[in-house]
């Protein structure tokens, strides 16, 4: 059996823990630079609040409502999502964390004396030990494939009656339950698919569950042939494809305000390149490329963009190799009279650093401890407690975040004091 763990619209849930007077009110989180809203509490839907739009066309219905609005707090994300994570693992013998919200368990071979009643009863507490540690409401999905557990999911967070454990096949019809689940909220589906099944007059989850899936390879591809196998209990999809391979990583960010001078845009990019590398060390990747773009808006009367690339002889994860390769490129996106607007790094040709192919007649650079102390300080300490000086001390280009919450537990100055 499989179980997925999702924390319910973790953004907001995360403003809540530590302001327990926003719990019961409607609340909302923006994307960078405050431009677009990314997550909605189910009091700010209620209250008319629509995700993925620009914050300024729902401003003023805001006001009227009373809707709390959040910049986006990623350290605040990042470590309580850790620690949830954590958490979620102590209640089965396998985990695959999917996403910063979202986790799989599996319950193998030494879990298959449990029923499931009983897997019922150790996600229910696995809610309440979430919510009594973090106090972030999650919800869980359980069934014998990973497709039908997210589809469990999703039903456990529409309906109050599951207590935010929804288990497939106990005390519930599955075929009812997939009846009224709308297609594109299946996983797997996506968007353009969605579409071109309801062409067809395929509006359910169970519709495209009895849909023949050899047909369904021909007229749209495997992936959605494996998803209709795994709906009627087939099991298609294995913890090694959760997540495919990374073929590239990227940092990129929109400004809060025009970059126009050389020494700010080299900054900023030296900042994307420390990130994405930090990223490609996480994940046990050198890189073989790195790629630097820079542009203005693309609504201005002459939108330009600019790129360069560089390769390494030897691939690497290093930070200060790959700064230095972006520092030096800076001058091929560097034109004067440019306001640039999004600009960011992209590492390409990634393999893992297990496998890599070393050169006989070229040196690696690359220090490895010196990398593994530099991101253990900065885990323990918090982001950029130690950086590369290309970055710059006091960058003016930063993201525009008006609306920004104290990072409670990543900043000593933000720590929550408590008043007996």
């Amino acid at each position: 059996m499989f179980a997925l763990v999702d924390a319910n619209s973790f953004y907001c849930s995360a403003e809540q823990v530590y302001r327990p007077q926003w719990r019961k009110k409607p609340v909302i989180v923006l994307s960078n630079n405050d431009g677009c809203i990314v997550s909605a509490n189910r009091l700010a839907i209620q209250a008319g609040i629509k995700k993925f739009v620009p914050y300024f066309q729902m401003k003023e219905l805001c006001r009227q409502k009373g809707v709390i609005v959040c910049s986006s707090n990623y350290e605040l994300y990042a470590d309580l999502s850790a620690k949830m994570m954590q958490l979620i693992g102590q209640f089965a013998s396998q985990q695959r964390v999917y996403s910063i919200d979202e986790s799989f368990l599996h319950f193998a071979d030494g879990d298959s004396r449990l029923s499931l009643s009983h897997i019922q009863q150790r996600m229910l507490l696995l809610r309440r030990t979430i919510w009594k540690e973090l106090r972030l409401p999650v919800s869980v999905g359980v069934a014998n494939t990973l497709t039908l557990a997210k589809a469990a999911n999703h039903i456990a967070k529409q309906s109050i009656d599951y207590q935010g454990v929804c288990c497939l096949g106990l005390d519930n019809d599955p075929i009812t339950l997939l009846s009224h689940m709308d297609v594109g909220s299946v996983w797997g589906i996506g968007r353009k698919t969605a579409a071109k099944l309801k062409q067809i007059k395929i509006f359910t989850a169970l519709q495209l569950a009895q849909f023949p899936p050899k047909e369904a390879r021909k007229r749209f591809s495997i992936d959605v042939e494996r998803t209709i196998r795994e709906l009627n209990g087939e099991r298609c999809i294995e913890w090694q494809q959760v997540r495919a391979p990374k073929q590239q990583i990227c940092s990129s960010r929109s400004m809060g305000e025009r970059i126009t001078d050389f020494h700010s845009l080299q900054q900023a990019l030296c900042k994307h390149a420390g990130i994405a590398a930090a990223k490609a060390r996480a994940d046990g990747l050198n890189c073989a490329v790195v790629m630097a773009f820079a542009s203005n808006s693309p609504h201005d009367i002459r939108p330009q963009r600019y790129r360069m690339q560089h390769q390494f002889v030897v691939p690497t994860n290093d930070t200060a190799i790959i700064t230095k390769a972006v520092y030096d490129g800076c001058k091929q996106l560097y034109k004067p009279g440019v306001g640039y607007y999004k600009l960011g790094i992209g590492l390409l040709g990634l393999e893992p650093v297990l496998h890599q192919q070393f050169d006989l007649f070229a040196k690696d650079k690359s220090n490895s401890k010196l990398m593994g102390a530099y991101d253990a300080i900065n885990h323990k300490y918090g982001t950029d407690t130690v950086f590369m000086a290309a970055q710059g001390i006091n960058p003016k280009w930063g993201m525009r975040r008006d609306f920004l919450t104290p990072k409670y537990t990543t900043k000593w100055q933000d720590i929550p004091k408590i008043r007996c």
